[in-house]
């Protein structure tokens, strides 16, 4: 396995990571027999880095792991682990972001429990909260850094502007963000600031939530999937389009030899070795067909054939609703 940093002085981790919202029933039910099935895979692979947050499943992708570490003595010094915290919601139902020290310690106190550890070693603001200044959010999350309840902290969907006004206030050692062959926008900045800045650019849904696979989740399962079912998409007539459209990206896939998902996560390793994939999946054949990318050597002339198939653009319908949007920043 390819290693990379987390951060200019963080450690190496593997250059595939495991997004663990799988560990949640976001994209169909699971269960922590499956859920440690992966875990058990990532340790075979060499799959080191673990993304979890205290909302995936309310707080059951991160007790998965934490029984997962009970189970299993030892097996926490191979995992470079990650969670996040600030989504919460209002007296009235609303989702709001709440990036005060005291609500991220008090989050960050009930995943340690949950995980069964002291301390985590990436700390993340899950979503900027416009009450605050990026200056502001960073000096809040690196208090938990000087308390050692975490050994470095993150921002998620954010602006290059965001992070370097937080890197300004605290060393930011990862910055997540959508970010696939069907989500490009950090290319307008975001993955330049994280080189320039040295900090790990995490690609979350690197596979874009499934159709860069061999086996897109079907058009009948999308109403049974809430978060689908109101992605524009993955709602007519755009997921049939998509659909069409990819199918000229799994062809050049069978043709070069490799799955899909393998090369959509490699393509990504190709965009800077600051790059770090986090594909989540609730099966250990197709998290096999992602951790495959690691061995891929992609040449100038296999990057053209998948522009050519997928050119800048392709994916029809915005990547999230108008309610999806609410919370990740938008600069271009």
């Amino acid at each position: 396995m390819q290693k990379r940093k987390l951060g200019a002085n963080g450690p190496e981790i593997s250059a595939i990571g495991y997004g663990a919202m799988s560990f949640s029933d976001m994209y169909g039910p699971t269960n922590e027999a499956e859920s440690h099935a992966i875990l058990d895979a990532c340790r075979d692979m060499g799959v080191t880095h673990l993304d979890t947050a205290n909302i995936y499943g309310m707080g059951k992708s991160e007790s998965a792991i934490g029984s997962y570490l009970a189970k299993n003595p030892g097996a926490r010094d191979e995992f470079v682990i990650a969670t996040k915290a600030t989504i919460t919601r209002d007296k009235d139902g609303n989702r709001t972001f709440d990036n005060s020290a005291e609500h991220l310690e008090q989050e960050l106190d009930k995943s340690l429990e949950r995980l069964g550890v002291d301390c985590v070693d990436l700390f993340y603001a899950h979503r900027r909260d416009p009450r605050l200044t990026p200056e502001e959010t960073a000096a809040n999350l690196g208090r938990m850094v000087e308390k050692g309840k975490a050994r470095a902290i993150g921002l998620s969907e954010i602006s290059p502007v965001t992070l370097r006004r937080a890197m300004a206030a605290y060393p930011v050692a990862a910055v997540q963000s959508e970010y696939s062959l069907s989500t490009r926008f950090p290319d307008l900045g975001l993955v330049q600031a994280c080189a320039e800045l040295g900090v790990a650019m995490v690609a979350f849904s690197p596979v874009g939530r499934s159709l860069l696979t061999d086996s897109p989740i079907p058009k009948e399962r999308v109403p049974d999937l809430p978060f689908l079912a109101e992605n524009p998409r993955f709602m007519e007539p755009n997921l049939s389009e998509n659909l069409r459209i990819t199918e000229g990206f799994r062809a050049l896939a069978r043709e070069m030899g490799t799955s899909a998902a393998a090369l959509a996560n490699a393509w990504l390793l190709t965009r800077g070795d600051h790059v770090i994939p986090i594909p989540g999946t609730r099966s250990v054949k197709h998290l096999k067909e992602c951790v495959a990318a690691a061995d891929l050597e992609l040449s100038a002339d296999d990057l053209a054939r998948i522009e050519a198939v997928l050119p800048v653009g392709w994916a029809h319908g915005d990547r999230y609703s108008d309610a999806q949007w609410i919370g990740p920043e938008r600069y271009c």
